[in-house]
């Protein structure tokens, strides 16, 4: 099977429904300059994320990857497939960072179907996905619950 065809194209409201568990495409190897980069652009003085000296002294023994990076890498890798018709992200809440993500690490993400329901709108319904991360060992280190306001095939389908 080509990695591609993991990656379905039914992502309007009508498509997702509850239970529906999604293994996203693709994974990415977070590389030390993003995370040095994304820690110091945010003013975030925590040195565990960029001071190898002082990590080596630490239980974890090197530098941790940012929280934020994590949380944002995991929405990214799952949008393609969960916001691709999305009108507005509503929420996220219950995000937990599971375990370490350090530089070099490869990030996975999957999601689950938790709601689907109507709006207020008659061209989009809402859906609340539950995301977990995963390392490159299979290693559970962030989830999250997401609500997203997509498109109904029925009047955005097509067009």
């Amino acid at each position: 099977m080509q990695v591609s065809a993991l990656t379905g194209t039914g992502n309007y409201f009508e498509d997702f429904q509850v239970g529906d568990v999604l293994k996203h495409a693709r994974g990415k190897t977070v590389e030390p300059l993003e995370q040095v980069w994304i820690t110091n652009v945010t003013m975030n003085t925590a040195e565990a994320h960029f001071n190898e000296h002082l990590t080596k002294g630490t239980n974890y023994g090197q530098r941790l990857g940012f929280g934020g990076v994590t949380i944002s890498m995991c929405i990214g890798l799952a949008a393609q497939d969960t916001a691709e018709n999305a009108l507005a992200e509503l929420g996220m809440d219950k995000i937990r960072l599971k375990g370490p993500l350090y530089h070099g690490d490869t990030l996975y993400c999957y999601s689950e179907v938790m709601e689907a329901r109507d709006s207020d709108r008659a061209d989009a319904g809402i859906v609340r996905f539950k995301h977990y991360g995963v390392n490159q060992d299979d290693k559970h280190i962030f989830e999250g619950e997401r609500w997203v306001l997509i498109k109904r095939r029925s009047h955005w389908g097509d067009k």
